[in-house]
């Protein structure tokens, strides 16, 4: 745009002219992804912060609350110690997760409640047994 919009004339009248001339002038005819649909989350008509989120999206971030995240880290700790090779490592995953779920257990929590406790480490032991036991 090389003018300025005329004292008087509404804003958007004077963004349409100019959008009208731009396309009498062709200058829409060659941009690069005519006739392609729009890439998928590209609309952000309700969302303030979209560029945030596709920011994240793309970096592969995540943001939980801390009670929320520990959860996730609590279930992938027993996945972890289901394909331990051995007890050690097994009783060692269980109890540092468990130092985390205790430590949550007794501070108020900064987001929705934790809803776990700490796992039974002689339990997990057990069926770590049991898994090894029939996988033979």
């Amino acid at each position: 745009m090389t003018e300025r919009k005329p004292p008087g004339v509404p804003f958007e009248s004077w963004v349409d002219k100019q959008i009208r001339d731009a396309e009498a002038r062709g200058d829409f005819d060659h941009l690069a992804g005519a006739g392609r649909p729009l890439p998928a989350g590209t609309d952000t008509s309700y969302e303030e912060l979209w560029w945030v989120k596709r920011k994240m999206v793309r970096e592969g971030l995540s943001v939980l609350p801390p009670t929320l995240a520990l959860r996730k880290e609590a279930e992938d700790a027993l996945l972890a110690a289901a394909r331990a090779p051995s007890e050690r490592i097994v009783r060692k995953i269980v109890e540092d997760i468990n130092v985390k779920i205790r430590d949550v257990m007794f501070k108020p929590p900064p987001g929705p409640p934790l809803g776990l406790k700490p796992y039974d480490v002689e339990a997990v032991v057990r069926q770590w047994r049991e898994g090894r036991a029939t996988d033979g």
